[in-house]
């Protein structure tokens, strides 16, 4: 289902909109650095969903652009049949973020959904935004035009959250072969969770109204279907007349209050806070892939673009800065074959030339960060109130000297860059982020022997089927 949290720039102690979340799937997550890329005249994309599909369809082919962004993003490898490696987005070049998150569409425009849709599917438009806009309102336009042009292949309605420096713009994409989609824009004073998103009453009295856009088909369609009758005088509530009429559901409803209380205060929301909404204990448990938080700065050089990032859900590890002008990842953090679906039929070993492994075996020699921290993430979870406390302070305690550190290593990239020297400012960076990464990854083995032994010590290793967790919202 995934989780994304949008904080405008008014409400925030250094001024600076911040798109957080987490990936909500359970198959393996690893972290990439997408570079800028030339394609020829002429060339194409596979886009879409197979046969194989919870909602089947067929795979087709759209255009390529002339050029594609940098990017960071993660990438996973399964997700109700539809085709891997798929992503719920990331950070670009041009400082455009993406969070892909569930949205389910009313059982009836499930239910019309044809079996040989075609056209984009939600990973493909959060990877197409990535790689093509300039705004979060251009990104906003790739969607409507992609699905005008090329259709929507969905599993049940779904939606993004597409921010930049200065607004965010929630979309949400119907199910059904209908191409309807809506979408909702955020501002400097806003505060908008997605899980799942939503959108609620959209003003189609005004249809020039800046903070909405739609299909052209939205309102005519539902009036056809009889969900929707002007004539009554009612408002027209996106979530009401085409999803699942909840609203906002309580864990939604909860962090935004949460987040907004904060906002109130004299000293404003800090990225301490943030990460604190993506790890709470509340929200955040074994469901959780991988965190990410996205500070959405204005001008500045693209190198010095950047995300948070941790491995698997931040109950279990800390937050780490991850820089767009990082030339590699650590071997670490790079695709391993734990949780990758497929694996279990493949091997290492060129007799089985059929079935060999699509993970590099060099890459496979060296330690998982995912399988490392969910080792630790689960035994936290056996014994949380007395574990996580103790885990989620030293967490903290890395992040407040990462984020006093910060300052330092941009004036460091900066001067660099001024004085002609881009590879050296990429080879600090590389070098930065990666002994970061690591000593993360190292203290959360330490972290892991610890509570290991004390568990074995206090309580003995369990064999109960019933796993534990905190409690949660959702």
């Amino acid at each position: 289902m995934s989780y994304g949290l949008y904080i405008g720039k008014n409400l925030t102690a250094d001024g600076i909109a911040y798109l957080a979340g987490y990936g909500d799937e359970p198959s393996s997550h690893w972290l990439e650095i997408v570079p800028r890329a030339h394609h020829p005249a002429g060339a194409t994309i596979h886009v879409g969903v197979t046969p194989q599909a919870d909602l089947p369809g067929v795979m087709s082919t759209i255009p390529q652009v002339a050029e594609t962004a940098r990017n960071i993003r993660v990438s996973y490898s399964y997700y109700l049949g539809v085709p891997a490696p798929l992503t719920n987005g990331g950070l670009n070049e041009h400082g455009v973020a993406v969070r892909d998150i569930w949205s389910t569409s009313r059982d009836e425009l499930i239910a019309l959904t044809p079996k040989d849709q075609s056209g984009p599917n939600y990973s493909d438009l959060a990877r197409i935004v990535l790689e093509r806009a300039r705004s979060a309102r251009e990104g906003v336009d790739l969607i409507a035009d992609l699905i005008a042009r090329h259709g929507y292949a969905d599993y049940g309605g779904n939606s993004h959250l597409i921010a930049d420096a200065n607004e965010a713009w929630v979309v949400i994409e119907c199910s059904g072969g209908k191409g309807l989609w809506a979408a909702e824009r955020l501002g400097a004073d806003s505060v908008r969770a997605s899980r799942p998103g939503y959108i609620g009453v959209i003003p189609i009295d005004q249809p020039n109204h800046p903070d909405f856009r739609y299909s052209p088909n939205l309102v005519s369609f539902a009036v056809e279907q009889g969900w929707f009758d002007p004539a009554a005088k009612q408002p027209f509530d996106l979530n009401k007349v085409y999803g699942d009429g909840k609203g906002r559901w309580a864990g939604v409803a909860w962090i935004e209050g949460e987040m907004t209380r904060r906002a109130a205060r004299r000293e404003k929301i800090g990225i301490a806070d943030i990460f604190w909404a993506v790890r709470t204990e509340k929200l955040t448990g074994d469901t959780a892939g991988y965190g990410q938080v996205v500070p959405l700065y204005g001008k500045v050089a693209p190198e010095l673009r950047m995300l948070w990032h941790t491995q698997v859900g931040a109950i279990a590890a800390p937050f780490a800065p991850v820089f767009m002008g990082v030339s590699e990842v650590p071997e670490e953090y790079r695709q391993h074959r734990y949780l990758t679906t497929g694996e279990s039929a493949r091997f290492l070993d060129l007799r089985h030339g059929d079935a060999v492994s699509i993970v590099p075996q060099g890459i496979e020699s060296t330690r998982s960060a995912s399988a490392v921290f969910k080792r630790l993430q689960n035994l936290v979870a056996q014994h949380d109130d007395l574990f996580r406390p103790e885990v989620t302070a030293v967490w903290e305690a890395i992040e407040r000297k990462l984020t006093a550190d910060y300052p330092g290593v941009v004036d460091t990239v900066q001067t660099l860059i001024d004085a002609g020297k881009p590879q050296r400012a990429a080879a600090f960076l590389t070098y930065y982020c990666r002994t970061e990464l690591l000593a993360a990854l190292e203290l959360g083995e330490t972290l892991t022997r610890s509570i290991e032994a004390r568990t074995r010590a206090l309580f003995g290793i369990s064999a109960d089927p019933v796993p534990k967790s905190a409690a949660q919202i959702w």
